[in-house]
């Protein structure tokens, strides 16, 4: 149980983690599809109702995702590389 607590605290998604942070946008379709697939904002959360009663309550997504800051992050260089390098405008994808 230690090995599993200290492998936590050690990041044992940092590897992966540091993987998203380094994807370096170099192509305009990648982007594209990037700004497309990533929400701009966490979903909020929902509750299931049947007969005003909470069937099920579903939690906002980004508090599951352990890696959203860095896919967040891939969706800020897309939005970057579009503008900056494609001249285009990105109010498409706000």
């Amino acid at each position: 149980m230690n090995h599993l607590i200290s492998a936590h605290k050690n990041g044992f998604l940092t590897p992966i983690r540091q993987w998203l942070e380094a994807v370096e946008i170099d192509h305009p379709d990648t982007a594209r599809f990037l700004c497309r697939a990533i929400p701009a904002s966490c979903p909020f959360a929902r509750e299931v109702r049947f007969c005003d009663r909470v069937i099920v309550s579903i939690p906002p997504l980004c508090k599951l995702n352990p890696f959203y800051d860095q896919i967040i992050n891939l969706r800020f260089k897309s939005l970057m590389y579009l503008a900056d390098q494609c001249g285009e405008d990105v109010t498409l994808y706000c």
